[in-house]
């Protein structure tokens, strides 16, 4: 058998179960590729490593060598992934920490910038304009022409498409039609806060439909979801502008991504060479054809009427243009933003990410509309989001133990 050390080109050991001539060892033999076999009168009989540190490096390596060490490499660097301290020069950690802190700095704020601008320009079109199938459907048809530009103008590699994986997208791009557009409704009917509060609680679907499909989780799982369910519970009866419409699409909402990213685990496993971001391209493309026609049969008289009632109320046509304009576009680049960081960042970190977001958007939105906001309310907001924080961590411990 060979057995080979690629992160040390300078020892190579070799290493044979059966020879012909045991009293030979291999020391000035001429390597220029280790392809080829050796010849037999070369061979040892028994098995021990040979040093060939006094050969000149790099030693020429075959191309599927050459790949698995570069995957090496690519691993250990990764974030997530474990390198070797030792290998690198102590002047060189300090300004590799603070450019990975830079970087990371600048994922999280972009991001939660681009979530609290969709938010409260998303809820300024929904006050004059109450149509949330027509803003669910608009802000698609804008990720899907943003989506389209990235690959046209290449700055987004464009995936390949056969018809498999165009099937074992249906699934999720439906489930994630129904998040959506659950989540717009909840946002038209109830404070901004409030739906936030109340999707905070998709941890609890995720671990209890998870269950019924056969995955066990520890008890410290079971325990984390105990405060988000009661956390919500509290905010919900104390909540100004509660809605049971407002109440009932973010729990919908809930339902909906969390058998997204279950489905998506089961149908998309044979497709793992499309990147997060193609993959949203084109869930967001399939889900604008699901939603479009429905959103016409719903609310499609009404558009029009409301349209002039919107413009009314605002002043300013370019007022209203520019809202919906805004809630479009940055519901695609918040979008965006959250899978890139994904790419960029370790699972943990991002569901952290993601709570913190969620306490961003909820002062923000607050601040900004000036919603009254009860003590109890309050409590009851702070108590879910740390069950979803206790939640992270716990799934993040039973990751590693697996």
């Amino acid at each position: 058998m060979l057995a080979m050390n690629l992160s040390s080109p300078a020892a190579v050991n070799f290493h044979r179960s059966s020879c012909y001539h045991g009293r030979h060892r291999l020391r000035n033999y001429p390597i220029t590729k280790l392809s080829p076999p050796l010849e037999p009168s070369l061979l040892c009989r028994r098995s021990h490593p040979i040093d060939l540190s006094h050969l000149p490096l790099p030693l020429p390596l075959p191309l599927h060598l050459h790949k698995l060490r570069a995957a090496a490499d690519a691993a250990a660097e990764a974030p997530g992934g474990e390198s070797d301290p030792e290998s690198a020069s102590p002047d060189m950690l300090p300004e590799k920490k603070k450019k990975t802190t830079l970087q990371l700095g600048l994922v999280f704020g972009l991001w939660y910038l681009q979530n609290i601008i969709f938010n409260i320009y998303n809820k300024k079109a929904l006050n004059v304009f109450p149509f949330p199938w027509f803003l669910a459907t608009f802000q698609l048809f804008v990720g899907s022409i943003w989506m389209v530009l990235l690959w046209t103008l290449k700055l987004q590699p464009a995936p390949k498409v056969s018809k498999p994986f165009f099937l074992a997208l249906l699934g999720p791009a439906l489930f994630h039609t129904v998040g959506h557009i659950s989540a717009c409704v909840s946002f038209s009917k109830v404070a901004v806060s409030f739906t936030h509060v109340i999707k905070s609680a998709e941890p609890v679907f995720s671990v209890i439909f998870s269950s019924f499909l056969g995955d066990t989780y520890p008890v410290a799982v079971w325990l984390s979801i105990l405060p988000i369910v009661f956390g919500c519970s509290l905010a919900a009866v104390t909540e100004v502008s509660f809605n049971i419409a407002g109440l009932s699409g973010a729990m919908i909402s809930n339902v909906g991504f969390v058998l997204r990213n279950i489905y998506s685990k089961r149908s998309l496993q044979s497709f793992r060479e499309v990147d997060g971001l193609n993959l949203y391209g084109w869930i967001t493309i399939i889900s604008l054809l699901y939603l479009l026609p429905v959103a016409i049969f719903v609310e499609g008289p009404q558009w029009i009427p409301g349209y002039h009632k919107a413009i009314a109320a605002v002043g300013k046509s370019s007022t209203f243009y520019f809202w919906v304009l805004v809630s479009g576009v940055f519901y695609h680049l918040y979008n965006q933003s959250s899978y890139q960081a994904l790419d960029d960042i370790s699972p943990l970190t991002f569901s952290i990410g993601n709570t913190m977001k969620r306490v961003v958007v909820i002062i923000s939105t607050v601040l900004v509309f000036r919603n009254p906001v009860k003590p109890l309310n309050a409590l009851g907001s702070a108590i879910a989001i740390f069950g979803t924080f206790l939640y992270s961590q716990a799934t993040s411990a039973k990751k590693k133990k697996n």
